[in-house]
């Protein structure tokens, strides 16, 4: 019998398609329990103030009204704790569930509401009067801290991290090169807006919450906590999921209410978010302001680089504390030698949704700001934007780098990487000598158009392990239970692509169960760019050891040794015979009478780094300040990729998200902390028609010696330098280097840019 054919490597369909092509998904909306009530929130109109009053009176006489909460319903429940990048002296700004005394967002939950059905509970929440004395509103985070509450301050914490002597350096440079750059507040949109299903099953003592995201297994055991109960009575379930993108499965002031009073009132009970709410309450991210200044030689060698920088974090700490302005200090060198770093970041809070995380977290920021310092380097050195950036490449002799900071908990150790030889690839896929010469051609015909090129390092794979379970059934179709959340990027197929060839069977009969805690007891989720490299050796190693128990098994029911036995697509067969006794998988289950499993852990102290060139061509319109995006290139190395049509199918989701946040989405208030950007019409997100032709090249040079396939993450690649190589490109088509110095770059702003002179 001939060796199955091998999976990793190869672009399959994927399995989780057909039951969404089939409308047979099962989203949050699309989950209820007979006699549930619906639970709106009621939330603050007011930027900042104190709360005088909460009057429901009028709201509870509504027929099919059934409860309204305030803070003295749920002040023994505990504030939100933090998931990643504790700092000490965090937990003062941490959320509330409902707002206490103060309210610090418009949007902020000050009260829910318990109805029959969602077309009560929407109207008695608007009966809910919400007496607020307005207090001034902080919107600048670039302004001198002031009072929190007490003795708080509304900076709660300093980044600082760095390396080497930066003030000599600067005393010695041939020239300096500083810059002021920001980026605008904007977050993920996903197409389902947030929710939450909680019943309690009181004849198990269970508490289940189905919709659940991202990392089920943290947030059951900080529910648990939080409502006082043991982590096995409380369970998550993940449904699909339709978008993440880092915002999406984090643990909001909602999931806890919705589980608190499933039971308080022993009744199910469903949260589902409208768009207005998910603009203004879901975490917000990116907005930063940053100066930054490089020490240079005569040739424009990076002799250092000192960077401050103002993270506005919003009116909160959430779950993801420090995590965005700590990945921006520790990333921002990128893939260039830097002698000496000082990175300091300021964390300041003010009168706006909470961040958290979006696709690329403290990259996208970081790589705009280090990119643009690239390019200024090149204007005052006077050389091309491509050579600068050869010349300050670490070198591929120099893997392993060790850049001598850590984030995350971990040492930033750059496992494997040749710079020089991607940006020849991707100068290539552009065909960047044609290029710029027929965009000369057309600048001299009066056109503003231009190209522009960014490089990264990517972070991945973060630790500190994951486990999977793999099973036969009684039919012989084969189980891999893993503690990772799926949020659309392939999970199933990719898992059960290195499952088949570990373990000798067809992909398509391995089914992937994940996010369900009940089905095991630990898991890490999905974030930071993990699943594939965490969950995936861990599923080889589990296979390995399964295939090997099913030999042994099968030796014995055979009569035969293992040695000579092999698993060839769902059959046991001899190696040592042309044609023999063959035995399947559904027959050895059946035979056999202990359960056919095995489980494996992965574990891993230092995350692995993809890497990457973006090359963009633009148009600018003169009239409109418009910019049409002709031409995109992604070269992008990720060591291994297990199905490569996935990969880009990732860099190319990445890429529209990273081209709104360049040219379109901006989260923006006015004086007062009103959001005015509340509907799609004033939040403006790009479409099919503002999405360029694209190429991708998806390399396989570098593979991490981190672990045995050689993966590395493809998740956040696509998103990370968008907006860099989109103002380069922009600043070429108006030939004025460094004139983009904020994003995104709106209509607007660039009619403002080329109005100067």
């Amino acid at each position: 019998m001939t060796a199955p054919a091998k999976f990793v490597g190869r672009s399959v369909p994927r399995l989780e398609d057909r039951p969404l092509l089939l409308g047979q998904g099962r989203f949050a909306a699309d989950i209820s329990f007979p006699g549930q009530w619906t639970m709106r929130v009621v939330r603050s109109p007011i930027a900042h103030g104190k709360i005088k009053s909460i009057d429901a009176v009028a709201a509870l006489k509504l027929p099919g009204m059934h409860a309204v909460w305030t803070h003295a319903d749920v002040a023994h429940i505990p504030k939100i704790g933090f998931r990643l990048t504790r700092i000490e002296g965090l937990e003062p700004y941490q959320q509330p569930v409902l707002a206490k005394d103060v309210v610090r967002y418009v949007g902020e939950p000050v009260a829910v509401v318990f109805a029959q059905d969602q077309y009560v509970a929407e109207d008695a929440a608007d009966l809910v009067e919400v007496d607020i004395e307005p207090l001034r509103a902080t919107l600048l985070a670039a302004e001198e801290p002031g009072v929190y509450e007490h003795e708080l301050t509304t900076e709660p914490s300093v980044v600082r991290k760095g390396y080497g002597d930066v003030d000599a350096a600067f005393r010695n440079a041939q020239a300096i090169v500083s810059l002021e750059l920001s980026i605008g507040r904007h977050s993920g949109v996903p197409l389902e807006t947030r929710g939450a299903i909680a019943r309690y099953d009181q004849a198990r003592n269970i508490l289940e919450m189905h919709g659940a995201a991202k990392v089920p297994h943290w947030n059951r055991d900080t529910l648990a906590q939080m409502l006082g109960r043991k982590r096995e009575s409380v369970q998550l379930f993940e449904g699909h999921v339709g978008g993440g993108f880092g915002i999406r499965g984090e643990l909001y002031p909602e999931d806890i209410l919705v589980c608190a009073a499933a039971l308080k009132f022993r009744k199910p009970i469903k949260w589902i978010e409208d768009r207005r709410e998910h603009l203004i309450a879901a975490n917000h991210s990116r907005e930063q302001h940053h100066k930054i200044r490089a020490a240079i030689d005569k040739d424009g060698h990076i002799l250092a680089i000192d960077d401050e920088f103002f993270h506005d974090n919003g009116a909160y700490m959430r779950t993801h504390a420090a995590t965005v302005p700590d990945l921006t200090a520790a990333m921002l060198p990128g893939p260039y030698v830097v002698p000496a770093y000082r990175a300091v970041g300021h964390i300041r809070l003010t009168n706006k949704t909470p961040c958290g995380t979006y696709r690329a977290p403290g990259r996208y920021e970081s790589t705009f700001v280090r990119e643009r310092l690239l390019d200024a380097i090149a204007a005052k050195v006077g050389v091309d934007k491509v050579e600068i950036r050869r010349r300050n490449l670490i070198g591929k002799g120099a893997m392993p780098y060790a850049l001598g900071l850590e984030t995350l908990g971990t040492n930033i150790v750059y496992d494997s990487g040749d710079y020089s030889a991607l940006l020849d690839k991707a100068l290539r896929l552009a065909d960047w000598k044609n290029l710029q010469q027929k965009l000369l051609k057309r600048r001299q015909n009066g056109e503003k158009v231009g190209a522009g090129v960014a490089m990264f390092v990517e972070k991945s794979g973060l630790g500190p392990f994951d486990s999977v379970r793999i099973e036969v059934k009684s039919n012989g179709s084969v189980e891999v239970i893993t503690g990772v959340a799926s949020l659309g990027q392939g999970v199933e197929t990719v898992v059960a692509q290195i499952c088949a060839d570990a373990l000798g069977v067809n992909y398509s009969d391995i089914k992937v169960i994940h996010g369900q805690t009940d089905r095991i007891d630990k898991g890490m989720g999905a974030f930071a760019s993990r699943v594939t490299v965490m969950c995936g050796e861990a599923t080889r190693l589990a296979a390995t050891k399964l295939r090997a128990e099913l030999l042994e098994v099968a030796a014995g029911l055979m009569q035969s040794n293992a040695d000579v036995l092999d698993l060839v697509g769902e059959q046991i067969v001899r190696r040592d015979f042309a044609s023999g006794p063959v035995l399947t998988l559904a027959e050895l289950a059946r035979e056999h009478a202990a359960p056919l499993s095995a489980e494996a852990t992965f574990e891993s102290a230092h995350m692995v780094y993809p890497y990457g060139v973006h090359i963009a061509a633009v148009r600018v319109d003169a009239d409109t300040g418009g910019v049409t995006i002709e031409r995109y290139a992604i070269a992008y190395d990720i060591g291994k990729a297990v199905n490569p049509k996935l990969v880009e199918g990732q860099i190319a989701g990445g890429l529209a998200q990273g081209v709104g946040g360049a040219l379109l989405e901006e989260f923006l208030y006015d004086a007062n902390g009103e959001p005015l950007c509340v509907t799609f019409a004033d939040y403006l997100m790009p479409t099919l028609r503002e999405i360029p032709e694209l190429s991708i090249l998806v390399a396989e040079d570098e593979p991490s010696p981190l672990n045995p396939l050689g993966l590395k993450g493809a998740g956040e690649g696509g998103a990370n330098p968008v907006g860099a190589a989109i103002a380069s490109a922009i600043d070429d088509a108006l030939g004025r280097p460094g004139a983009v110095t904020r994003l995104p770059v709106s209509p607007q702003r660039l009619k403002a840019l080329m109005a100067q002179t």
